[in-house]
């Protein structure tokens, strides 16, 4: 009863506008009062928890996004994707997943792929005949396909916390990320079959396609370098983090001369502002972590479970149900560090692979970021695109159930979409 208590106050302080950091301060004093913890011995596993080199990863991938906002790659491999699509039936939107696509292996956050993406493309669609309901939509479900294109904050987060490898994790994602973009590419494409295509994104001076391809190619060699670095085997994550870093210093400053020391500087507070509450986040999820598992609430969850049932399928269907519906009135970070291990030990249980169970905790994100009532993802892609929600809700719903929900059952039930290329790669 206390732990369901816990998780109402949760959700309750997130309704009323407590920040999120804040809002898991006060579960966890309710927890260490209801449990009579002791606060000293939960300070210290709190800090060793925080002690790790992978969460070095966290400020620098944060770093990275802002600085590819501020020093101009953004914009110009939006330009390019744009005009690589340009004449196409749904050209344009479809640059748009790619946009963000291919931003979130980079930056490994859906937020700033909303923010660079957004107020980029959000204008040029509504001059071409996009709605603007509809333009936010399919802006906040492309964001979120960072969460699964490596190199991907929510999964360092779940593998810090679950102690999985975070690169099998990122490997494990890559497939139902691209299938997630290839569906909502196929969805916009169908949805504008029938409508003509206009002139596009307004371009530069040289707008011939070598131009746009030549000026792109620094940004276009970032997720390459990066990728290419962390499956090969020549870095970790967290020297990818730091490589991207200084990539996208050194091209922005140096290379498009967009990047300036006033930008650079406010690019270091915003960073920090964002990995400073992540960082609150986590020492307190893992404080709460801790409580719960001496008081053995993991265990007691897959008792109470196998006692509705104790088949393998309703049970993954369970899951992945009770993830989505908490995703829709808490954040990804919430879920991942605070919900998601509970089910752990019900998924070891069943025979579920902890990276595969990674891969469903994502997917799982993906579909309840973008869900009302809450859908944080939702409401930032609405504010940019300058349009009440109430206009987005539909097509929202729609690219989910077309699109997300069944990439989700797929990677549920057939593991190999997740866990193939982990053990192509030696990872497993």
């Amino acid at each position: 009863m206390i732990p369901l208590v816990g998780i109402g106050l949760l959700l309750l302080f997130m309704i009323l506008g407590v920040p999120v950091a804040w809002s898991f301060a006060g579960v966890l004093l309710y927890l260490v009062w209801a449990y009579e913890a002791n606060t000293a011995t939960l300070l210290l596993q709190g800090y060793r928890s925080l002690d790790s080199v992978i969460l070095l990863a966290l400020p620098l991938f944060v770093l990275a996004g802002y600085l590819m906002q501020s020093g101009g790659i953004a914009q110009r491999l939006i330009a390019f994707i744009e005009r690589m699509m340009r004449g196409r039936k749904g050209g344009l939107g479809a640059s748009m997943v790619m946009s963000s696509t291919v931003f979130g292996a980079i930056s490994g956050t859906a937020t700033a792929a909303i923010a660079s993406v957004g107020t980029i493309m959000i204008d040029p669609l509504a001059q071409r005949g996009y709605e603007r309901g509809y333009s936010s939509a399919l802006l906040g479900l492309s964001s979120l396909i960072g969460i699964l294109i490596p190199p991907s904050i929510t999964l360092i987060l779940f593998g810090v916390v679950t102690r999985q490898s975070i690169t099998a994790l990122f490997a494990a994602t890559l497939v139902p990320g691209l299938m997630l973009a290839l569906g909502l590419i196929l969805f916009n494409r169908i949805v504008f079959r029938n409508k003509p295509e206009g002139t596009g994104l307004p371009l530069e001076k040289d707008s011939t396609t070598l131009g746009l391809t030549w000026r792109a190619l620094p940004g276009l060699a970032l997720p390459f370098i990066i990728l290419g670095g962390i499956y090969g085997g020549y870095f970790t994550p967290t020297e990818a983090a730091a490589i991207a870093v200084v990539f996208a210093t050194l091209i922005g400053f140096f290379i498009y001369r967009d990047l300036t020391f006033r930008k650079f500087r406010d690019s270091l507070v915003a960073a920090g502002e964002t990995t400073g509450t992540i960082i609150l986040i986590l020492l307190f999820s893992f404080m709460i972590g801790r409580i719960l598992a001496f008081e053995g609430v993991p265990q007691d969850l897959t008792r109470a479970v196998s006692l509705i049932t104790d088949e393998r399928i309703l049970v993954l269907l369970m899951v992945n149900l009770f993830l989505i519906l908490v995703g829709m009135v808490m954040d990804d970070l919430s879920v991942t560090v605070v919900i998601a291990p509970l089910f752990m030990p019900l998924m070891e249980l069943h025979g579920v692979n902890p990276v595969h169970y990674g891969a469903i905790v994502a997917c799982s994100v993906v579909i309840g970021a973008n869900s009302p009532p809450v859908a944080p993802c939702l409401y930032m892609a609405c504010r940019i695109g300058k349009v009440s929600v109430h206009h987005s809700i539909k097509p929202a719903i729609m690219m989910i159930l077309t699109v997300a929900v069944p990439v989700a059952l797929l990677v549920t039930f057939i593991p190999a979409f997740s866990l193939w290329l982990p053990r192509l790669l030696g990872f497993m």
